[in-house]
């Protein structure tokens, strides 16, 4: 992979409202703007799965994305407006392998993948993109802006299951982002920090614990989760409803159910 001499320029057009911020903020006159960085990706000559481009917004990261992954540059896809989300994969894939794929990404929500893509939450549609990329993008993927319109208890969690699909299905998937906090649930395999245009390659690290709580709680809450459970979404007499916390924040990752004399869980 070649070095990257990237340089962002526009002509700025003399308004009378750009002379007067000129004066106001003791601008020098330009009829330019300029921005430049320089970036080494030296991707050739070993093995890797998941890259990430970090740092601050205005950095340089996009324009750093589009310079050398243009075709690959995840943009938003168009998705059916009234149709499900299943029926926006290739025609070529099948419901059994596009289940599976949204299950890699952290979306394992039948009764959801029924429903638009206009009608999922930010954090759903987020694990969607994703798996519709994996699917059209045979070689590498990059996603610019990641987990950008989520959470940061969803940020960390989604990008641990993506990393873990990424690698089983020995895929190139490149994260851009100003969120320094994915890096240890990503575990890339190399990372560029912007602006600086730093390049380094790293070692695989242990990801930090996942700390939860599992509490008891009233039967009522069940109404809160049985949108998900696509079996059967009435709650029996003698079932005893659980809920897990991840961390300090009230948002349940599991609902369980337990029924008395049966082994497993549901829900």
């Amino acid at each position: 992979m070649p070095k990257f001499d990237l340089v962002n320029r526009v002509t700025v057009t003399r308004s009378p409202r750009v002379l007067q911020l000129e004066g106001l903020f003791d601008i020098a006159p330009t009829k330019r703007s300029e921005s430049s960085w320089s970036v080494d990706l030296s991707l050739d000559g070993f093995e890797w799965n998941i890259g990430l481009i970090v740092g601050p917004s205005g950095s340089g990261k996009s324009t750093l994305a589009r310079a050398a992954f243009p075709k690959q540059l995840v943009t938003g896809d168009k998705w059916p407006a009234n149709k499900s989300i299943v029926d926006a994969f290739p025609l070529d894939l099948g419901i059994k392998d596009i289940t599976a794929l949204l299950s890699s990404v952290g979306f394992s929500s039948p009764p959801a993948w029924l429903r638009p893509f206009r009608c999922l939450s930010n954090g759903e549609q987020f694990r969607v993109t994703i798996a519709r990329a994996l699917a059209e993008q045979s070689e590498l993927v990059v996603m610019d802006e990641f987990t950008s319109v989520v959470d940061r208890t969803v940020a960390k969690v989604g990008s641990a299951a993506i990393a873990k699909a990424v690698r089983r299905l020995q895929r190139k998937f490149i994260a851009v982002t100003c969120h320094y906090d994915v890096e240890e649930w990503l575990q890339p395999d190399w990372i560029v920090e912007m602006p600086r245009g730093e390049f380094t390659r790293r070692s695989l690290r242990r990801r930090p614990k996942i700390r939860l709580e599992i509490a008891r709680v009233d039967r009522s809450a069940w109404e809160l989760f049985k949108r998900h459970h696509y079996l059967d979404t009435s709650l029996h007499q003698s079932a005893k409803c659980f809920v897990a916390f991840m961390g300090e924040d009230p948002v349940a990752f599991a609902s369980a159910i337990h029924f008395p004399g049966r082994k497993g869980v549901a829900g």
